[in-house]
């Protein structure tokens, strides 16, 4: 996919100091205290994610059907409807996390997979990226995973992808992004 360069002709910020102000079990939170071309020096806090980032997969069990999961998203607080996602593992390329993932949560292997795109979360206060990753050639071969219950496993017609918006509980930003990938990929958009 080409970049279009920025036409940004700003400079960024001369950063002052970083520090890490907490620390958790999944979240490390840093303070860069940084100065602007202006003179202005603000701190901001941000949220620091893996170097490796993140896939989300866009498992097709042929040309028209995508196999979503249905799983519980603590940060919302109830089940939600999307594509199947984890984290790169230290040494791993996000190929190889797209294969894993997808056995672990769909219980298929993808012969091919191709990268459609990679996206922030929220940049203006998180580093995390996540690998937005077409997988086809799909073979039945699960492997066990790391979730706390069996993940419901949902086909869903590529066609009927406007009823799949409608759906109360797809609601996360980064699988509508898939989802309109997908469809520019396939030439329905």
């Amino acid at each position: 996919m080409k970049k279009i360069p920025s036409i940004s002709k700003k400079t960024a910020p001369l950063v002052l100091s970083e520090e890490i102000v907490a620390e958790s079990r999944l979240f490390t939170v840093q303070a860069q205290s940084l100065e602007f071309s202006n003179g202005n020096q603000v701190v901001y806090e941000r949220l620091l994610g893996s170097a490796q980032g993140a896939v989300l997969i866009i498992p097709m069990l042929d040309e028209n059907t995508m196999l979503l999961i249905r799983e519980f998203c603590i940060g919302v607080g109830r089940y939600e409807l999307g594509f199947p996602k984890g984290k790169v593992d230290p040494g791993e390329t996000w190929a190889q996390a797209c294969i894993r993932e997808s056995q672990e949560e769909v219980g298929y292997k993808p012969s091919q997979v191709k990268l459609l795109d990679s996206v922030s979360m929220a940049a203006g206060y998180m580093t995390h990226h996540t690998h937005i990753v077409l997988a086809t050639g799909l073979t039945p071969q699960p492997e066990p995973g790391d979730e706390p219950e069996p993940l419901e496993v949902v086909p869903w017609k590529l066609d009927a992808w406007r009823e799949l918006l409608a759906q109360p509980d797809f609601s996360e930003g980064r699988a509508y992004a898939a989802l309109m990938l997908v469809l520019k990929e396939t030439g329905r958009i």
